[in-house]
């Protein structure tokens, strides 16, 4: 073992590994830094270049690309509050009001740190259990699992908000909204209204997008200046090293968190990100501003989404069973430079597998350092007036959103599940229990029947379930003690002012109940809906959405009855005042804008629409003049064909285009 050790380690260190290495980390730079398209996209472009490549070298192209990516994805979450990826989307919550404070550097600092400790963690733990690690993996089967997506779901708890009620509704909407399409047990389709498109589910990617993107760009807009008022973002990359040094036991035990769940087949990164944001609110006791700019906020997910790697390369190279996407076209490069995985790689092919492991904690330094080095240009960006910004962030998002699936329904959906991000952002629903209800709907359904019909109703005696279980009624404690302290302290802030009476919040009751209302009915729809199929394909949707109706009629009920002061109420138009500024815009007059784009999508095609949106948008919102305009909008354009070109993707052509034979680029 040591001298396979020894022998990967003067491998890695030759000329030839680190540049194609650095070659990886580059790409993989470029790739996370984009929105949306992650770890599978990089990794899909990479593997046509891998035909006829010596494997030592292919595999260090991946690992650069696998290891860094993780890392880069957090610019955009912390700088745009755009989701860099599915794994990062956590780090939005803290990371992008630092960047509205004028510490996007401190954050960004943080979470290059905690990526860095976090891979090589990672790596650290594969080096350690790639020997061992193989009785572990068998023992989880699909009661495991299972329990594993109520574990995820107890975490919702800790991002309720105010009202754990509203909360719990969140997730359930989740829940239902990721339940649509076929039915894992009979392949019924779920509330699919005979479209196509709804027949397979939604993508992640585009809800989100989605639900946390658009919201964010229209909420800055609507504002009309810069992310940050600060125009010095470099003073605080020290501090942010020093936030992950007094956090250390948090990064730890969020890295372990990374590994156990990466090496879980089928849960991955989508995730864990939020198991760990989760966490770290259960477990922090003094002062936290989670949700408000809290690093530990991002230090948790940044941690465990970079720790993740090292333990989805467990099951990828000891079973050839991939943990996630990203894995899983991991493990068709490796198939393709002619390595087989699986028990072989950890007796004749050890080497290879420590080369695997000592490339992936290299990678981990390159790309962290080479984050830390174009930082303070990139962070520069959130100084930047947010009109100027908002066009090329849309035509970014609806790009990633239709490489979705390809079909113009990416852009419809995107448009609606904005829509529904606005409305919950205004009326104070949690967006991450609902997010976390949507990616455990399809896992939580599937291993529940597999245990089911495996075991029977035994499998709750099963040792890992029991286990689990005690794990969640654990964190659930510490939830219930949590929010216990937080009333308590409010209470005793209550009564230190108790001679002064409690104004009524200016709010108007009405817009809240008809959300409200619409997510009961909806949830009402999703029983009727369940009982239309098999028992099989609609006794989840029945399940979920009795309990769900229960939750949203007491929402309602509250919200119909409990004075205006009651946390219960929150309207964001009330509370940053938008209601009585007659000079700001409305909700929706950016809404009509991104319609008026995918309306133009379906009729002219993308590249028209985007360039008619770029121009106008320059023009008439960040009033700059027609030909300067004109300018960006060829810049912005260009590069996105550019792209496009290189990745060999394909971008929406339109009515039109059935018509008439446009020439390239705009028939493209």
């Amino acid at each position: 073992m040591f001298s396979e050790l020894l022998d990967s380690l003067q491998t890695i260190l030759s000329l030839q590994h680190i540049t194609y290495m650095l070659g990886g980390v580059i790409l993989g730079l470029g790739i996370g830094i984009f929105p949306g398209l992650g770890g599978i996209a990089g990794l899909s472009l990479l593997l046509p270049f891998l035909y006829g490549m010596e494997p030592v070298s292919a595999l260090a192209m991946l690992i650069g690309l696998v290891a860094v990516i993780p890392t880069s994805d957090t610019f955009t979450s912390v700088l745009m509050g755009i989701p860099g990826s599915s794994g990062s989307q956590a780090t939005v919550l803290d990371g992008f009001p630092m960047a509205k404070r004028g510490q996007a550097a401190r954050a960004l600092s943080a979470a290059f740190t905690s990526s860095l400790f976090g891979g090589l963690f990672g790596a650290l733990i594969l080096t350690v259990f790639v020997l061992i690690a193989r009785p572990v993996i068998l023992a989880f089967g699909s009661a495991e699992l299972f329990m594993l997506t109520i574990l995820g779901l107890s975490m919702v708890g800790a991002l309720a908000g105010k009202s754990f009620v509203k909360g719990l509704s969140a997730c359930g909407f989740g829940v239902v909204l990721g339940s649509l399409g076929s039915a894992p047990a009979t392949g019924e389709y779920r509330m699919a209204f005979d479209n196509f498109y709804l027949m397979d589910g939604i993508p992640l990617v585009v809800v989100g997008l989605g639900i946390f993107a658009l919201p964010e760009i229209i909420d800055l807009l609507r504002q009309n200046k810069p992310i940050a008022n600060a125009s010095n973002l470099g003073s605080g990359w020290s501090e942010g090293i020093r936030d992950f040094v007094n956090n250390k036991w948090l990064a730890l035990r969020c890295s372990v968190i990374g590994c156990i769940i990466g090496a879980l087949p089928g849960l991955g990164g989508s995730v864990v990100d939020w198991i760990a944001y989760g966490h770290a609110v259960q477990t922090t006791k003094d002062n936290p501003q989670f949700g408000h700019g809290d690093v530990r906020g991002v230090i948790a997910p940044e941690s465990a989404n970079n720790a993740k790697e090292g333990g989805g390369l467990v099951p990828t190279l000891l079973f050839g069973i991939p943990g996630s996407g990203s894995m899983a076209v991991f493990l068709g490069g490796m198939v393709l430079v002619g390595l087989e995985p699986g028990p072989a790689m950890v007796s004749t092919d050890l080497d290879i597998t420590y080369t695997i492991v000592w490339s992936l904690a290299l990678a981990n330094v390159f790309g962290a350092g080479a984050c830390m080095l174009i930082s303070p240009t990139v962070a520069r960006l959130t100084t930047i007036r947010y009109s100027l910004l908002a066009p090329f962030m849309v035509m970014v998002i609806c790009f990633a959103a239709f490489q979705a699936t390809r079909d113009l329904g990416d852009l419809v959906t995107l448009l609606a599940i904005g829509f529904l991000g606005v409305l919950m952002k205004r009326f104070d629903w949690p967006r991450p229990a609902f997010l976390i209800g949507f990616v455990l709907a399809g896992g939580m359904e599937t291993y529940l029947y597999q245990a089911v019909q495996f075991d029977g109703a035994g499998f709750l005696l099963r040792p890992g379930v029991i286990i689990i279980g005690i794990i969640t009624l654990l964190s659930l404690f510490f939830m219930y003690r949590k929010q216990n302290a937080v009333k308590q302290d409010d209470s005793s802030s209550a009564s230190s002012t108790e001679a002064e009476t409690t104004p009524a919040k200016a709010c108007n009751r009405t817009p809240q109940v008809i959300f409200a209302g619409v997510v009961n009915l909806i949830f009402l729809y999703a029983i009727y809906d369940g009982l239309q199929q098999s028992f099989l394909g609609g006794v989840f949707t029945i399940m979920v959405g009795s309990l769900m109706w229960v939750l949203s009629a007491i929402v309602l009920y509250q919200l119909l009855t409990k004075p205006t002061n009651d946390p219960i109420y929150f309207d964001m138009e009330y509370e940053q005042g938008y209601v009585f500024d007659k000079s700001s815009t409305s909700m929706m007059h950016y809404l009509y804008w991104l319609f008026a784009l995918v309306a133009g999508c379906y009729l002219v095609g993308y590249v028209i629409s985007i360039s008619v949106f770029f121009v106008s948008f320059l023009v008439v919102k960040a009033s700059v003049s027609l030909w300067r305009a004109l300018a960006l909008t060829a810049i912005a354009v260009g590069f996105l064909l550019f792209l496009t070109n290189a990745m060999v993707l394909e971008l929406p052509v339109g009515l039109l285009q059935e018509y008439i034979e446009l020439p390239w680029p705009l028939g493209y």
